[in-house]
């Protein structure tokens, strides 16, 4: 792609940074968000690995195919020719000067996780879609990421120009999804609806059986449709069980296999020694609240009309944007929920950063949040002491200030604008 073209993603400052530092960066996340577009702007050649032709000299040979080609060089989806990731392993073990490769792939195989434990060598890095403020080419690399400004507990951070969105546009967004096919082009409902179904089609069929071919993707697909009717949620094991008629154990493959493929994710709790009696349960979610859309059949109509689904698909939305900069962050950061066993205290995402500093946010459907919204971040703070750094009501209204100590209302836009 040319780079009058190219849009610009929070990934790129990490991955010129990587290179600068390793022999070779592996390019990690679903299908279909740009990791290739993004890896070709910092190369000088490029093998498909998909493709027959340019794969069958790395089946052949894959260490002589890797010379005769020009660094930085690019593999793409790697996974389709395993043995090349052997070869890279010994090419840098013979001459370790950073940037040499760049592999992607949408597979988080175990080939991956085990075959290469030379700390120093290969570096990870995981893609997601686009965010909103990619979408609007609103991506510097100087500019404080969302996390950060909330640390800073200052409403004047938050400043936001016109026009700023209201709940329905944000419904919409989120049935959009991070795409890049569909989010930057005009395209029809029905355009984008045929778009989704493909892309599941081809991840619940051909990618799933490339892994395992032992499973039945009937009852696949209708796992992923109960976990993307309750994303964003803790649904009760049982309630996803019933919904695809199978047990407990081929759940957690199945889980695993949405984890390898990068389509489904699930935020752990989070627990703390000056807390007890925590929720253990993860909070489930579709990594884009478009593929959920298109699972549970859902439109933006659909779900404004049903509060409760509102509710999650806007904390589906909020937490695909968090996972995309807490992915790209340098530091220690991890996302979290929490939730008391009776039920008296939740809230939606805690990230936890450097020194297990706190930071709570909580996602609500409300364009004039009170103190009241407020009371579970305000428990959390009085209970952890100085690791409560700070809190924020993330809502759909137009302004940023203050509820609390340390605790501000910033509108959901604010996490690109």
């Amino acid at each position: 792609m040319a780079p009058s073209t190219y849009r610009p993603r929070l990934a790129d400052a990490r991955l010129r940074r990587l290179m600068a530092e390793f022999p070779a960066v592996l390019v990690n996340g679903p299908r279909a968000v740009g990791k290739t577009t993004t890896a070709r702007q910092v190369v000088a050649d490029v093998v498909s690995l998909e493709q027959p032709a340019q794969a069958a000299a790395f089946r052949a040979d894959p260490d002589a195919a890797l010379r005769s080609r020009e660094e930085p060089l690019l593999l793409d989806e790697w996974q389709a020719v395993p043995e090349v990731l052997g070869a890279v392993r010994r090419a840098v073990d013979e001459d370790g000067h950073p940037g040499r490769f760049v592999l992607t792939g949408s597979v988080r195989s175990e080939l991956e996780r085990e075959a290469w434990p030379a700390t120093g060598r290969l570096v990870r890095m995981t893609m997601y879609g686009l965010t909103e403020g990619e979408v609007l080419g609103d991506v510097h690399a100087h500019q404080a990421g969302f996390l950060a400004r909330i640390v800073a507990a200052d409403p004047a951070l938050f400043a936001l120009s016109e026009p700023r969105p209201r709940l329905p546009k944000y419904i919409e967004l989120a049935v959009r999804g991070g795409f890049p096919e569909i989010a930057l082009h005009s395209r029809s409902p029905g355009w984008r609806s045929t778009w989704l179904d493909g892309y599941l089609d081809q991840l619940l069929t051909r990618d799933v059986l490339a892994i395992d071919p032992r499973r039945d993707t009937r009852r696949m697909r209708r796992y992923f449709e109960a976990i993307a009717l309750n994303t964003g949620g803790t649904p009760q094991e049982r309630t996803l069980l019933d919904a695809a008629g199978i047990n407990a154990r081929t759940a957690a493959a199945y889980d695993g296999l949405f984890a390898d493929l990068f389509i489904a994710d699930q935020l752990p709790a989070w627990a703390g020694n000056r807390l007890a009696r925590l929720v253990r349960g993860a909070k489930r979610y579709v990594v884009d609240p478009a593929l959920a859309a298109s699972a549970g059949a859902l439109t933006a109509r659909s779900v404004m009309e049903d509060g409760e689904l509102l509710g999650r698909m806007l904390d589906t939305f909020a937490v695909t944007q968090l996972r995309a900069e807490v992915a790209m962050s340098s530091g220690r950061r991890r996302l979290h929920h929490l939730r008391t066993k009776e039920g008296r205290h939740e809230i939606d995402v805690i990230a936890e950063l450097d020194g297990g500093r706190l930071l709570g946010m909580e996602i609500k459907a409300t364009a004039s949040p009170s103190a009241a919204d407020a009371r579970h971040l305000t428990w959390l703070r009085d209970h952890v002491g100085d690791r409560f750094v700070a809190g924020a009501v993330l809502h759909t209204g137009p302004d940023a200030f203050a509820l609390g100590d340390r605790i501000l209302a910033i509108p959901l836009c604010a996490m690109w604008g």
